[in-house]
């Protein structure tokens, strides 16, 4: 409830406790029980001296069942490909999550780029790119980014880094000032996306992006998206007309 709350939902089933399943698990929630597996990896002694020049970069999500309240879940971390590229080396993580049974629940692929970092031998498994968009992307809806969004974030998803709410450590990390979480990011345009073309959260099965950039606070930004049958193709613009999400995609 706390994490739908901070990304502004008044859907009542992102609150009702009455319902039989509980309340609805908004589609980015795994974010959540996903971050305290992400601390380990990042301080693995390979990459904890790199840790301020990480950003999310990619992020790829799969649901195959909606997360029940109440029930327990596993999960696990690691680290399944290391590879080049332009900007620096792209890392990616991937966290599954099982339940009593050891069935799958939710499972992603976090894509971390370390910024000016060089691979001195990539590996692992070869990731998917997420694909352009199929449709021509049309003008769904603003949102407006609080000056205090990270914050409000930070603390109703449970997910701590600095470079979010401290303004010395951001630009100490080589950023102009802290910026809002990929994750938040992305939430916000599912959601807006969602209710602009009518589709059900509660059907969504994949959410997938590239993060092209960076979200300053306050800030207005702007979705575009178009509908496909059960596919969605979105677009998060800033107030310039520039991608800070790209490639977004949802498939219900």
């Amino acid at each position: 409830m706390a994490y739908s709350a901070a990304l502004g939902e008044t859907d009542a089933r992102y609150y009702d406790t009455t319902a039989p399943q509980g309340v609805l698990a908004h589609p980015l929630f795994p974010v959540c029980y996903e971050w305290p597996l992400a601390q380990p990896l990042r301080n693995l002694p390979a990459l904890r001296p790199l840790y301020p020049r990480l950003l999310h970069a990619q992020h790829d999500l799969t649901i195959h069942r909606s997360v029940r309240a109440g029930e327990t879940l596993r999960v696990s971390g690691r680290i399944v490909a290391v590879a080049q590229r332009r900007p620096g080396a792209f890392v990616t993580f991937r966290f599954e999550a099982r339940d009593a049974a050891g069935t799958l629940v939710t499972a992603t692929d976090f894509g971390a780029l370390y910024r000016d970092v060089q691979v001195e031998q990539p590996g692992g498994e070869a990731t998917q790119e997420p694909a352009m968009p199929r449709e021509p992307l049309a003008p769904a809806g603003e949102i407006q980014v609080a000056a205090t969004a990270a914050h409000i974030y930070t603390e109703c998803a449970r997910v701590w880094n600095p470079i979010h709410t401290d303004v010395a450590y951001a630009r100490a990390a080589g950023l102009p000032g802290i910026i809002l979480h990929g994750t938040a990011t992305l939430a916000l345009s599912v959601s807006r996306a969602l209710q602009a073309l009518h589709a059900d959260p509660a059907k969504v099965r994949r959410v997938r992006c590239r993060f092209a950039g960076m979200v300053p606070m306050p800030s207005t930004l702007t979705v575009h998206g178009a509908r496909h049958d059960d596919e969605i193709s979105f677009e998060t613009r800033n107030e310039r007309g520039a991608a800070v999400i790209a490639r977004g995609s949802i498939s219900l």
